[in-house]
């Protein structure tokens, strides 16, 4: 497992930059980068399930998670406990033991009308590569959203 880090200025009130990343609207633009119709099904709040993915196969494949921490507009952590297949959970195999626990987190620091985020990501190794190349594309993308929309 590996862990990445992100830092990203967005010329845009924290709580512009929140509501951009998880509005299910724009969460499907910044996140294409990852998989083209990447969404999620699920609510932010805090100890419960979300699925995470995109329906590119015809049934939604990724992730199964669980928001860890939510703190609005200041903090979210998400466990990653799973992979979604097909629609199917898979919450015991192998793999999923391998990457199990894996946290996602967001930290939101405002300063002058301008907000640093913050990423610190878990991955494994066989996907730190595309990871470390994809994670920058999709925070610009997400820059741009929260940006465009707050002036």
């Amino acid at each position: 497992m590996h862990k990445l880090y992100y830092s990203i200025v967005i010329d845009a009130p924290k709580e512009k930059v929140w509501d951009t990343m998880i509005d299910i609207d724009s969460y499907r633009l910044w996140t294409e980068v990852f998989s083209p119709g990447s969404h999620y099904v699920g609510d932010w709040s805090k100890g419960s399930k979300i699925l995470f993915g995109s329906n590119e196969t015809g049934s939604m494949s990724g992730m199964v998670s669980q928001i860890k921490e939510y703190e609005p507009y200041e903090y979210i952590s998400i466990k990653h406990i799973g992979f979604l297949q097909d629609g199917k959970e898979d919450t015991s195999s192998e793999l999923v033991k391998e990457w199990s626990g894996a946290l996602e987190n967001y930290t939101f620091k405002e300063k002058d009308g301008r907000t640093e985020l913050l990423v610190d990501i878990d991955v494994l190794s066989e996907e730190h590569e595309d990871m470390a190349q994809k994670w920058p594309e999709a925070l610009q993308k997400l820059k741009q959203l929260a940006e465009n929309e707050a002036h």
